[in-house]
C-alpha cells in the first residue's frame, strides 16, 4: 500500500491514512540537505513550561514539529477518530516522538488507544524527566537495531536519553553502525524477533500468540 507524503516545507513530510475511526500517521525520514541540518542541531531547548513542569527536547526536531503540528492539529483534534497509531523511521522517528506527546496531552480521551512506533530513532529528549512527564511515553516503543548509529545519538553523554520502551532487535556485529540502519535490515531483524517470540510463546504452552505484536520483552528498558 503506497500513502503519499504531504511536503509542508523544510523537507518536513508526513502521511496520513483514516481507516474508519482510527487515525494512523506516518513520518519521513531524512529527506534532504535541511534534514541533516536539523538532525545536528542539537542543543537542548525547553519545550514546555507548564506550572512548574519543565522539560528539554532536541531544538532541531522540536522546530520540525512545530511546523508540522498545526497540519496535524485538525485531524488528531477530530472527535470521530477513537484510536491513534503514529509511526516513524529515523528523523521521522523523532517527529512521532514529540507528535505522541502532543496527542497525548491533547487528547486525554484517547490515552489508552494511542500507540507510537519510532523505527531506528535518535535521542529526543535531554535531562532527567519528571515522572508525570516520562508517562506520557508509556504506550510509545523505540525500535533499535543493536549497532543503529542514530539510536546512539546525540550521545547519552550530552545528557538525551530515549523515552518509552527501548525494544532491541538483532545482534552486535551483524551490521556495520551505518548498515544496521538501514531500513531494510530493521525490517530483516524485526521479522527474526517477531518469528521468536511466536516461537517462544509457543515452547511455554501459551495459548495466545499474537503474530502483530511489538510487545517488548521483559528485560527492555527506557534510556
Amino acid at each position: 500500500m503506497q500513502i503519499p507524503y504531504l511536503n509542508v516545507g523544510e523537507d518536513i513530510n508526513y502521511a496520513f491514512l483514516r481507516k474508519e475511526d482510527v487515525l494512523y500517521l506516518f513520518f519521513e525520514a531524512s529527506n534532504g540537505v535541511t534534514d541533516w541540518k536539523r538532525n545536528f542541531d542539537f542543543p537542548a531547548k525547553p519545550y514546555k513550561r507548564m506550572g512548574k513542569t519543565l522539560w528539554f527536547a532536541h531544538s532541531g526536531f522540536v522546530n520540525a514539529w512545530k511546523k508540522l503540528e498545526p497540519h496535524l492539529a485538525p485531524l488528531i483534534h477530530d472527535r470521530r477518530i477513537h484510536q491513534i497509531v503514529a509511526t516513524g523511521y529515523s528523523h521521522g522517528a523523532a517527529i512521532a516522538v514529540l507528535c505522541h506527546e502532543y496527542i497525548w496531552y491533547a487528547r486525554a480521551d484517547l490515552r489508552t488507544r494511542l500507540k507510537s512506533y519510532g523505527f531506528g530513532c535518535p535521542r529526543v529528549l535531554w535531562g532527567l524527566l519528571p515522572p508525570s512527564v516520562a508517562r506520557r511515553w508509556s504506550s510509545f516503543s523505540v525500535i533499535r537495531n543493536l549497532d543503529d548509529l542514530v539510536t546512539h545519538l546525540p550521545p547519552a553523554c550530552f545528557g538525551y536519553r530515549h523515552v518509552g520502551t527501548v525494544i532491541e532487535i538483532g545482534a552486535r556485529g551483524t551490521y556495520s553502525m551505518i548498515d544496521a540502519h538501514r531500513p531494510e535490515n530493521i525490517a530483516a531483524e524485526l521479522f527474526a524477533y517477531q518469528n521468536s517470540s511466536i516461537k517462544t510463546a509457543l515452547a511455554s504452552g501459551s495459548s495466545e500468540v499474537k503474530t502483530n505484536s511489538l510487545s517488548p520483552p521483559r528485560s527492555a528498558i527506557s534510556r
